[in-house]
């Protein structure tokens, strides 16, 4: 090896230890080693910038898009209803997401289905006071175990499918035109099946107790965030009419509190968990914000605002949350706000009352106002501008990460997500992953599932960003010559020990490969040392083949090596070494798996 290659491999091996360390956000780091390569000549910036133009890189863009839309109009919310049922604890919602996300990866791309679950699986556990980090790593893993089943379940397959038809293109010998026959969608699942059932095993018995449990930052400063009073009135299309508050999750919701329910002008208090709810209920909560939005986000459980009208201004997406501190000068002071007419003069609706320390009772109507009281306002879009300067409050802020839900939005988007379904499915060649979710993510913009504004701020561009530097430094190891390098030593350390001993070292090299330069870019360069190792040992390469195309998929050590486990690394507050400690027995398992599995369905 040259001193490029030399260079690479400790500028690589240099990034994975402050990963390790957690020095700095991965995007800073992993640019960091690409930027330094790219000063001393490794490669050129075509090629340091060459994950931004990745489809795979471009197709998760399109899916942050794509999930803020589901998010808004609550169809995320239908969807873990669905996936998760009545799970209220940690195994069993592990048991719930296990075999259902496998089976969606197995025919949808597992980026896809993870982008989508994310935000379902963090409202799940924060809802049952359990940390996303107990749930986001399975959930990575589960949808890769899938996605190695069947030939559209990852790109990497694709990819290896492809290189198998070229080098098939123009095959002479019979014998090697069977061996180098197209990929069957399902071969992959002889291998696929054992290795998720080996796996989810895995998670279940052993994993799931080296995984973190990290709490959020709210839950550490719970007592900290400010607790209003809320009413919120049971309309006729309620979900919830018939059913106790036991059964429809209103007592284990995190910061808040069922104080009473007001039926047919009769106060039911305390609120027992048997109680049955029926329409025109109206029930009152002391709790924190976004637990409160939280409630709207079920269909026909609205604010009880004392003028119902107040719904009527500013529909869907055009109304906002803002807060609004009282003044000691304001005309609202010692008059309770049934009869402060606060919507003429306001144009808003008091959602909910916080008064410091003390935690109100009642009903909020009742509330005679003191200066210094905090109130939830529901408002039109330029309640903010038009008041911040008015005397009447001391302050005045809009909450542009909580809105209104656009329940009436809901279907539309479900029917727009089995597009997506459909077009990464049956779209084929003609219509790549990418070009489809850009589509999907445009509909929704067009269809005012989100606005384009909310589209551009759903995107995590830090997660972007990781994956784009990911690619560069992967170049970086292949023009090096650093990568090629190690794969020859590696195989070559193994050629005389027969052809098992052969096909194990193709998978461990091409595992490595993947935690360090993506799936993708490891299938592809192995590729041709796989077939080669085959040819010289005169057997059969197409073990050989699904060897690669298995380990390039299987990466669970690192979160760089594949883009689902990049997704969770932030939302669950992961740490570099968490992956380490959970995904590296997983890949030790599966390469014992392959080993053992392959030459049985693909003989040497």
């Amino acid at each position: 090896m040259g001193w490029e290659a030399w260079f690479t491999i400790g500028v690589v091996a240099l990034v994975f230890v402050v990963l390790v360390r957690g020095v700095a956000p991965p995007d800073v780091v992993l640019w960091g080693g690409t930027v330094l390569v790219t000063i001393f000549g490794i490669i050129d910036v075509d090629d340091a910038l060459v994950g931004f133009s990745n489809p795979g890189m471009l197709t998760v863009a399109a899916l942050f898009m794509i999930t803020a839309g589901l998010r808004e109009t609550g169809a995320l919310d239908r969807i873990g209803g669905h996936m998760l049922g009545n799970a209220h604890s940690e195994r069993g919602a592990l048991l719930r997401i296990a075999p259902q996300v496998t089976a969606f990866s197995a025919f949808l791309n597992n980026t896809a289905v993870v982008a989508m679950l994310i935000p379902v699986v963090t409202d799940w556990c924060r809802k049952h006071r359990i940390s996303p980090s107990r749930l986001l790593i399975p959930l990575s893993y589960v949808s890769i175990f899938g996605g190695t089943c069947t030939l559209i379940g990852t790109s990497t397959n694709l990819v290896v499918g492809g290189l198998v038809q070229e080098l098939a293109h123009g095959e002479l010998d019979p014998a090697r035109q069977h061996a180098l026959r197209p990929l069957w969608l399902f071969e992959f699942a002889y291998l696929g099946v054992p290795c998720a059932v080996v796996g989810i095993l895995y998670l279940w018995f052993i994993g799931r107790r080296q995984l973190p449990d990290r709490k959020d930052l709210l839950e550490k400063l719970g007592e900290s965030v400010r607790e209003y009073l809320v009413d919120m009135r049971i309309r006729a299309n309620c979900p919830l009419i018939g059913k106790t508050i036991e059964a429809a999750g209103l007592r284990r919701l995190p910061g808040l509190f069922l104080i009473e329910i007001l039926r047919d002008g009769r106060v039911i208090a305390p609120v027992e968990p048997d109680e049955v709810l029926l329409e025109n209920d109206r029930l009152t909560f002391a709790g924190v914000v976004s637990t409160i939005v939280d409630l709207e986000r079920i269909p026909g459980l609205v604010p009880a605002t004392e003028d119902e009208s107040a719904q009527s201004f500013g529909e869907g997406r055009q109304r906002r949350y803002c807060e609004a501190v009282l003044s000691s000068t304001s005309p609202l002071i010692a008059r309770n706000i049934r009869d402060s007419n606060f919507r003429a003069l306001y144009n808003a609706a008091v959602i909910a009352v916080h008064r410091g320390g003390e935690r109100l009772t009642g009903r909020i109507g009742d509330i005679v106002l003191h200066a210094g009281d905090t109130l939830l306002l529901q408002t039109g879009p330029h309640f903010v501008e038009a008041n911040r300067n008015n005397p009447d409050f001391y302050l005045v802020s809009g909450m542009e990460e909580v809105r209104p839900v656009r329940h009436d939005r809901s279907p539309l988007a479900l029917g727009l997500l089995a597009l997506m379904i459909l077009l990464l499915v049956f779209g084929g060649p003609r219509l790549p992953t990418v070009v489809a979710a850009f589509l999907v993510a445009g509909l929704m913009m067009l269809t005012r599932c989100i606005s384009a504004a909310d589209a551009r701020r759903s995107v995590r561009w830090d997660v972007l960003l990781t994956i784009a530097a990911a690619f560069g430094l992967g170049s970086a190891l292949d023009a090096s010559g650093a990568a090629e390098a190690i794969a020859t030593l590696v195989i070559k350390s193994t050629h005389l020990l027969g052809p098992i001993a052969a096909l194990a070292a193709i998978y461990f090299v091409t595992s490595l490969f993947t935690e360090l330069i993506t799936n993708n870019a490891a299938a592809i360069l192995v590729f041709p040392l796989s077939i080669a190792v085959a040819d010289q040992l005169g057997v059969n390469p197409r073990p050989f083949i699904f060897a690669v195309a298995f380990a390039a998929s299987c990466s669970f050590a690192t979160p760089i090596g594949y883009q689902t486990n990049m997704m969770v690394y932030g939302p669950g507050g992961y740490r570099f070494s968490d992956f380490l400690r959970v995904g590296l027995p997983i890949n030790v398992l599966l390469w014992i798996t392959a080993v053992i599995v392959i030459p049985l369905v693909w003989p040497l």
